[in-house]
């Protein structure tokens, strides 16, 4: 598809050494976070500011060459898997913090800075931004708008979407365009940022990004309270809630994360319990201590066995990675690690934690759940080992299961990890075919020629699951 031609006009718009075609690069940007899906791209591009990726879309529109824009492949639904070939955009030379303003309280970015970047650098100026995905380390944030992610933070202070104010992001036929701005209010028009956020680039290429910004929190106090079951666990996050209280952070793990999670840090988690939640609270003082006098009460009266309180901020945060590593520490065990996110009411937690009991029984799979607990986002964790294709067709089964409880009890397929292409074919079972119709038709409209990270987002039926795992 692409000629020397082409590579030498990709190398006089970014540069002969931001223009990667060898076997290695390719292989390295063929798949992300997930398993099971890869496909080679035929170039991997970076360029250097706007102009420049303007002049590349264009040149891709011209010659029907697919774009993926990917930030660090951290990802979790194949949404960066380059299905369809074509160029994979790199934002590492687009990282830097463009504008703090302090008077309007927004900072704007491009696309590449890391996530864990920007939190410490406001946080340096008493300034807080709240989204906080567990990969904030290595995540950027243009994959983070991309992707609308959450965090173990989203229960109190929201999601990725919640803190975009404007953007600037090229348009599949070139054409730049800029949304919103440093406003309180609006309402000129569609929601345009609305719209790209969350859009997993297929409907534009971001370039730039204004980020609204809160006061930090003067002060935060972390629990861990241990049950000696999951569902008592369960219960215990509904009763928080429905008491009112709105925590920053509310964590379910069970005992088989905890166990590998301890094993994996070393910290002296509990391994005793059938579950544990990390609980934590920011604001003025007075209203912490309140606020964590109750929610002790109510894990107590839940059938906490025991009520641990960090006693350093350095305890704390040893807590808080514990919780952001337990992917990584899964991922030990076996071969292969599938995280997915069934997310529910807060009022049905109970009853799909009970679901994904009964569901990894009825399949005989190994399946792990943690998860922001207080917005009804689990992420179900199954152990498996891809070259068994007998158990993987049970894994398969057994989330399409989950998925479908998920929905019965008034949930969704993905609560942040996205559509991509792994959840595609169940996309419709969310919002039914007239919503299906609905995306196609804005789809089209602004990207006619499908050469915006194709393939993802729709399928050709909710049946339809497309593995790429031979290039």
């Amino acid at each position: 598809m692409i000629t020397e031609n082409l590579i030498q006009s990709f190398q006089a718009i970014c540069g002969i050494e931001n223009v990667e075609y060898s076997n290695a690069a390719r292989l390295a940007y063929s798949y992300d976070a997930t398993a099971n899906f890869q496909a080679l791209p035929d170039l991997v591009l970076a360029p250097r500011n706007r102009d420049e990726v303007a002049a590349i879309v264009k040149m891709c529109a011209e010659h029907h060459i697919p774009i993926v824009p990917r930030g660090s492949g951290t990802n979790l639904s194949a949404g960066t898997s380059p299905s369809s070939g074509g160029v994979v955009l790199l934002f590492k030379n687009m990282n830097q913090i463009l504008e703090l303003d302090q008077e309007n309280l927004t900072v704007t970015v491009q696309p590449g800075v890391i996530t864990k970047t920007l939190i410490d650098y406001v946080e340096g100026l008493d300034l807080f931004y709240p989204p906080d995905p567990s990969s904030l380390k290595i995540s950027t944030i243009g994959g983070n708008i991309s992707e609308n992610s959450g965090g173990l933070r989203g229960l109190k202070y929201g999601v990725t979407k919640d803190y975009v104010l404007g953007l600037e992001a090229v348009l599949p036929n070139g054409d730049i365009i800029r949304t919103g701005g440093k406003l309180a209010k609006d309402v000129a028009g569609y929601d345009l940022t609305s719209l790209l956020v969350g859009s997993e680039g297929t409907l534009a290429v971001i370039t730039e990004a204004t980020l609204k910004l809160i006061p930090k929190p003067p002060f935060k106090e972390t629990i861990l309270a241990m049950f000696q079951t999951l569902e008592e666990a369960a219960e215990a996050v509904s009763a928080i809630l429905a008491a009112r209280i709105i925590p920053t952070t509310l964590e379910f793990m069970d005992q088989g994360t905890v166990q590998v999670i301890e094993d994996y840090k070393q910290i002296g988690l509990p391994t005793h319990c059938e579950a544990v939640l990390l609980i934590e609270q920011d604001g003025p003082l007075e209203s912490v201590e309140k606020d964590m006098d109750k929610m002790y009460q109510i894990c107590s009266e839940h059938g906490a066995i025991e009520l641990r309180k960090a006693e350093s901020d350095e305890e704390a945060e040893d807590l808080r990675s514990a919780r952001r590593e337990a992917l990584s520490a899964l991922a030990k065990l076996r071969p292969t690690t599938i995280l997915e996110d069934a997310t529910v009411p807060r009022s049905n937690i109970a009853p799909m934690v009970r679901e994904i009991i009964r569901i990894a029984a009825k399949y005989n799979v190994t399946i792990r759940t943690f998860g922001h607990a207080g917005d009804g986002n689990l992420h179900p964790t199954c152990l498996t080992d891809l070259r068994d294709k007998e158990e993987m067709e049970r894994v398969e089964q057994a989330f399409e299961e989950i998925f479908h409880a998920s929905i019965e009890l008034g949930g969704t397929i993905t609560g942040e990890h996205g559509v991509g292409e792994m959840k595609a074919p169940y996309l419709e079972w969310k919002i039914g075919e007239a919503g299906i119709q609905v995306m196609k038709a804005i789809k089209q409209g602004i990207d006619p020629m499908n050469i915006m990270n194709p393939g993802k987002m729709f399928a050709k039926s909710t049946k339809e699951r497309l593995v790429m795992s031979n290039v």
